[in-house]
């Protein structure tokens, strides 16, 4: 069997259909309380009628006649009682009789009736010393009392016409409010209701308006926000609004930032395959000069090592960013960074001659956790920059410090623009200054080996004055 979907009921239907609710369930209350009220009223007016008619009835003089004897006339005194009043003997033996004041016509107050079989025997099947209410056959119904005399009883009748009409009029008038005032709640609730949720229209317009927005791609600017008179976070809708206002600013954050990331990638892609072109086109090069001029082949040779060389730590290099990228863990072993900087400034004194080399260390030995062989690559990548980017005569000076180390030098120091993206990927000075021919990847390389570490690299650089510093969680922040 198909299941028929609901239709979905917006706010301002829901709110306004609770209201009308509401109205409707107050006014209902109150029309059945005020109808019960009134028929209690009513009913308790002709039960005093009643029993001062009763009364009348059966105590009233009139001679010789006892209630309920033989020269007792039940309907004497009906005529002058309103229409359908009657009065009944019902003795303990013989007859029942019974009379009834009839309709009124525009002439005379009407005549009297006797009572019918069926309706005497109605009576005496309830009749009893409480007043009540009976329905009698062809008369309807009727509030009954009843005076228990020597040999039977008297009954006394009077209609409930005039109640029950009066009650059903007050019913149809009641119900006829009820609905004016449930058209009116929900014409009134309709417009408050709209009006009260405007401002959450404004701020579901907002929405709206960046959703249809191209994000997939390129440079995005959200200049959308919801305007700061539906930002109030003391109301409902204010909160709405400045929550939006603030996932407004993480999406243009998040993707100023993926644009950004997206620029890199295409610069670090087209970088890498130029520094890659370079020495393929050198190996290609030689290759032909080879088979060309056989004579040739040894120094074609060299030169196909040294590019392949080149070319395979430039791919190492590569690979270990990637991994680094991936969030792949390294290992955790205490390292002795003295020793380690130690080993790599001795180093450097045997290679470099032409600059002097300096090391400054605590009393106490440096011990980090980390990778060994990755911290090494750390410090052999600046000393290896310090050589490559200052003159003959320079001095170099590395400072060990608790956790960490700081690599100085008074060579000539960043550009000044060129100092804010040291450590992006194939960043490297002007030609003349780069004459090693690095691809720009060390720097980059210590600061993702150094963040994978949980640690931090930061530069200060002036003329005279360039100072990388390295800072590595000890031991105990393990």
């Amino acid at each position: 069997m198909r299941r028929l979907h609901r239709v979905p009921r917006t706010l301002t239907a829901r709110l306004v259909a609770i209201a009308v609710l509401l109205v409707a369930a107050t006014a209902l209350a109150i029309a059945t309380a005020t109808t019960l009220a009134m028929k209690s009223d009513l009913d308790g007016q002709l039960d005093q009628r009643l029993r001062e008619s009763l009364y009348l009835t059966v105590h009233a003089p009139r001679g010789s006649e006892e209630p309920g004897g033989p020269g007792f006339d039940p309907g004497r005194d009906l005529l002058q009682q309103e229409e359908g009043a009657f009065v009944a003997v019902l003795p303990d033996e013989g007859e029942a009789v019974g009379r009834l004041r009839g309709e009124r016509d525009r002439d005379s107050w009407g005549g009297v009736e006797d009572l019918g079989h069926d309706q005497l025997e109605a009576l005496a099947d309830i009749v009893s010393d409480d007043v009540q209410t009976a329905r009698l056959p062809e008369l309807g119904s009727y509030r009954i009392a009843a005076y228990q005399a020597d040999d039977g009883w008297i009954v006394y009748g009077l209609p409930r016409d005039e109640v029950n009409r009066t009650v059903a009029e007050l019913v149809r008038l009641e119900l006829l409010a009820t609905l004016l005032g449930v058209l009116a709640a929900a014409l009134v609730g309709t417009v408050v209701v709209r009006r009260q949720l405007a401002p959450l229209r404004e701020v579901a317009g907002t929405a709206h308006r960046v959703a249809e927005l191209p994000l997939a791609s390129g440079e995005i600017e959200i200049t959308e926000r919801v305007p700061e008179r539906l930002t109030d976070e003391r109301t409902e809708v204010g909160q709405v609004g400045a929550a939006l206002n603030t996932m407004l600013d993480h999406v243009e954050s998040s993707l100023d930032q993926r644009h950004r990331s997206e620029q890199q990638v295409r610069q670090f892609v087209a970088d890498a395959s130029h520094e890659l072109r370079t020495p393929l086109a050198t190996i290609a090069g030689y290759t032909e000069l080879a088979r060309k001029r056989p004579e040739a082949t040894g120094t074609a040779l060299d030169k196909v090592e040294t590019e392949s060389a080149r070319m395979t730590a430039l791919v190492e290099d590569l690979l270990l960013l990637a991994r680094l990228d991936a969030g792949r863990p390294l290992q955790r072993e205490p390292v002795d960074l003295s020793r380690l900087l130690l080993e790599a400034v001795d180093d450097a004194r045997v290679v470099d001659r032409e600059r002097s080399w300096r090391l400054v260390l605590p009393d106490e030995p440096i011990s980090v956790l980390g990778d060994e062989a990755r911290l090494h690559q750390v410090v052999s990548n600046l000393l290896t920059n310090a050589h490559k980017y200052t003159p003959a005569g320079s001095t170099v000076t590395v400072t060990g410090t608790a956790g960490g180390f700081a690599v100085h030098d008074d060579g000539p120091g960043f550009a000044p623009d060129l100092a804010p993206r040291a450590f992006e990927r194939f960043t490297r000075g002007d030609v003349a200054r780069t004459r090693a021919g690095g691809a720009g990847l060390g720097l980059s390389l210590v600061e993702a080996i150094v963040g994978a570490h949980g640690g931090s690299v930061d530069l200060a650089s002036a003329p005279g004055d360039t100072t990388v510093t390295v800072r590595l969680p000890d031991r105990t922040s393990a």
